[in-house]
């Protein structure tokens, strides 16, 4: 992540106090447990992921937008407007924002109003794709709310006021983030991508490897089949050498 210093002594503890009771199976709202439970009660035909973030953080905007195209050298300007996520109805011109002009100081009003606009605050994106697969599958909306319990938890400073942004893909993988503190401001992008791409191609590396060593097993076992054959012929041409030696000399 990317620090570019200090946002201001703004007070409070909301986000880690309301964390740390959801965290203990408390909320404002209905527990995701509970959510779970009157499912698996039959009392409600689907849990969807939006239910789930709600349950757990009331006050969490929810947004369904592809944000995997957005340039992460755009995403870490100073400039960028993380802040319009903060609403239910974000504006999709947030995704192809271009800057106007320079990038503004961190020290600037303009910057400075953002960020405090984003204290205490949680917004979730997700794409449409990400979300068709989940309505379907209860096991992957699960996962994805696990990443964002974990983000918050990770990134999250006790006793401080913070806001945090978090933007998903397609496969559920957190892609772009921000979080905005009273002592911190930071904002990630490529290092989620690059995590995720070191990720796939260690599992690559895993596949071929275990490719790799199923086809050496069986060329390995195809020649001592080879072994085994070639030797057992040459024993018996050499009993059959043996038997009509002896039937000569006899």
């Amino acid at each position: 992540m990317t620090d570019f210093g200090v946002t201001g002594k703004l007070g409070g503890y909301y986000l880690a106090e309301q964390y740390r009771k959801n965290a203990a199976g408390k909320s404002e709202g209905v527990s995701f447990a509970e959510l779970a439970a009157t499912k698996a009660a039959g009392k409600t035909e689907n849990v969807s992921f939006k239910e789930m973030l709600k349950s757990k953080y009331p006050g969490a905007y929810y947004n369904v937008m592809d944000t995997s195209k957005i340039d992460s050298s755009l995403w870490g300007r100073n400039d960028y407007p993380w802040d319009k996520y903060f609403s239910n109805n974000a504006d999709d011109s947030v995704l192809n924002w271009k800057p106007s002009g320079a990038e503004p100081d961190m020290q600037s009003p303009a910057v400075r109003t953002k960020m405090n606009a984003m204290l205490g605050k949680i917004a979730v994106v997700i794409p449409p794709e990400l979300e068709e697969k989940m309505k379907n599958n209860t096991e992957l909306a699960q996962k994805v709310m696990e990443r964002v319990d974990s983000f918050l938890l990770a990134n999250s400073t006790p006793g401080e006021n913070e806001g945090f942004l978090m933007t998903f893909d397609e496969n559920g993988e957190i892609n772009h983030a921000c979080v905005v503190g009273e002592l911190k401001f930071t904002v990630s992008s490529s290092e989620f991508v690059e995590a995720r791409r070191a990720r796939e191609a260690k599992h690559a590396e895993y596949e071929r490897l275990a490719e790799e060593a199923v086809l050496k097993r069986r060329l390995m076992e195809q020649e001592a089949d080879k072994r085994y054959y070639k030797d057992s012929m040459t024993k018996k041409a050499v009993s059959i050498a043996a038997y009509e030696a002896a039937g000569i000399l006899m």
